[in-house]
C-alpha cells in the first residue's frame, strides 16, 4: 500500500492532482489508514500512470474518463478506443495546423518590422489590425 506522497511521487505528479483525479472520479476512493491516511493498492498507481501519460497525449479528462471504462473491460474489442485515439489524432493535427499559420504571420511580422519607432512597427500594426494578417488563425479556443 502507498500513501499519498508516495503514489504521487511513484507516477511523477503532485498530491494536489491525486486528490484532484480521486474528486473527480478519476481515480477511486483509497482505504484510509487508522489515523484517516489515504492508502492506495499498486492498481490506483498504474491507474494514475495511465491518466498522466494520457494527459501528456494532450487527451482531454472526458476521453480518458471513457478510456480507463474500457480499460476495465478487456475482452470487449477496441473500436471505442480507437475511435477516441483517432479523435485525438485530429485535434492535434488541427492544433497543428493553427500553429503552423501562427508561425507563418508571426514571421511575417518580424521580418516586415522596420526596427524603427513604435510609431512604425509592423508588429503592433498587425495586432492591432486582425484585417492585415496574411493567413487565417484562431486562439487556442479556436475563435477567429
Amino acid at each position: 500500500m502507498l500513501t499519498i506522497g508516495k503514489l504521487g511521487q511513484a507516477a511523477g505528479v503532485k498530491v494536489p492532482t491525486v486528490r484532484y483525479y480521486e474528486q473527480i472520479g478519476l481515480l477511486p476512493e483509497p482505504e484510509r489508514s487508522t489515523g484517516n491516511q489515504r492508502l492506495y493498492p499498486r492498481a490506483a498507481l498504474d491507474r494514475l500512470a495511465f491518466i498522466r501519460h494520457a494527459r501528456e497525449l494532450g487527451f482531454p479528462l472526458e476521453a480518458i474518463r471513457d478510456l480507463l471504462s474500457l480499460s476495465d473491460k478487456p475482452d470487449q474489442p477496441c473500436t471505442a478506443a480507437d475511435a477516441i485515439a483517432k479523435a485525438q489524432l485530429q485535434a492535434v493535427r488541427a492544433r497543428l495546423s493553427r500553429l503552423k499559420a501562427l508561425e507563418m504571420e508571426l514571421e511575417r511580422m518580424v521580418t516586415q518590422c522596420a526596427h524603427g519607432a513604435i510609431s512604425d512597427c509592423r508588429v503592433i500594426e498587425v495586432l492591432g489590425d486582425h484585417g492585415q494578417c496574411a493567413h487565417p488563425h484562431h486562439d487556442s479556443a479556436g475563435e477567429p
